[in-house]
């Protein structure tokens, strides 16, 4: 199962963990880089000397590469964008605007940089300003998330660009991973599917929630505001639909939001609080360590892709 992304990160399986704000810290990233996949710390907009705190942590806890996100409409953008060079991260995710005035200083430090994407366009101008990856993230992912499928969006941007392509949204198996591979991805990244790893510091009532998810249970909230975000449907996410009906002002999106996330991730407020998870939540049936997750999705990716060829070739 090696792929480009894997010899370019040097990690073992080209899986990488979803970036995800409040959540995604240097314990679960560091289990994700020791099981062989590439763990990232979520910057998401905590200040820099608090991320800086989780680099150092994850760098005890693990020798492996290991990669921070950026989010760059943060305020600590500019703050986190020195720290990662001067800790010496191996790998830095961006999302929420154009990483282009960063990516020459980084260069320098020898940092790998690996946007999200939502779109053709957005991915060549990335490859343009010099990333060495992209990741490729579909609508069916929790959080943030943009208009165009995984399954369309994926194989355009292979199509369009020369380096790695990472498919994320909506996987959560060996089937989506094998999926991914088939349409020229070269590795995938999950978010939802690390939300009930035994590393993961989400409250347990977020856990039960995703554990419990139907196929149904994810709206996307917030389209007015130009920040689409899917989540778990709960009392907080109808309020929001309600604004979206009534044609409210884009300030009561922000009222209602405050705080939001940190109800759900720290108190387990599941009822008014910002439960982000993707489509695939459904099919998150289990808890596990990551090691498991990471073997167990890459066990079941090999046996369909040498069935599929075996089949292919008895043909």
């Amino acid at each position: 199962m090696k792929s480009r992304i894997c010899e370019l990160l040097n990690i073992e399986y080209p899986i990488f963990q979803g970036a995800m704000a409040r959540i995604s810290d240097a314990a679960l990233a560091a289990a994700v880089s020791e099981a062989g996949g590439l763990g990232i710390i979520a910057g998401g907009t905590a200040p820099a000397d608090y991320i800086r705190q989780e680099v150092r942590k994850a760098k005890a806890l693990t020798d492996k590469p290991f990669g921070v996100n950026i989010m760059l409409l943060s305020p600590y953008a500019d703050e986190i964008a020195r720290m990662v060079c001067e800790e010496g991260v191996k790998v830095v995710t961006t999302g929420a605007g154009a990483p282009g005035k960063y990516i020459p200083m980084w260069k320098e430090h020898g940092i790998k940089v690996i946007p999200v994407v939502p779109s053709v366009a957005i991915a060549i101008r990335m490859v343009r300003s010099g990333a060495d990856a992209v990741i490729a993230e579909g609508m069916e992912a929790g959080g943030h998330i943009g208009e165009l499928t995984t399954m369309v969006l994926v194989p355009q941007i292979v199509d369009a660009v020369d380096v790695p392509v990472i498919a994320a949204g909506g996987i959560a198996d060996g089937r989506g991973v094998a999926a991914a591979l088939m349409l020229g991805a070269d590795g995938v990244q999950l978010g939802t599917r690390f939300l009930t790893a035994h590393e993961c510091r989400v409250h347990p009532n977020y856990k039960k929630k995703v554990l419990a998810a139907k196929d149904i249970d994810t709206i996307v909230t917030g389209r007015p505001t130009g920040h689409p975000v899917r989540v778990l449907k709960n009392k907080l996410a109808r309020q929001f639909i309600e604004l979206e009906k009534s044609g409210a002002p884009l300030e009561e999106y922000d009222k209602l939001g405050v705080g939001a996330l940190a109800r759900a991730v720290d108190d387990g407020d599941i009822d008014f609080g910002s439960v982000m998870a993707g489509q695939s939540a459904a099919m998150v049936n289990k808890e596990q360590s990551c090691k498991e997750i990471i073997t167990e999705i890459f066990a079941e990716a090999e046996k369909l892709l040498c069935r599929d060829w075996r089949q292919a070739w008895e043909k």
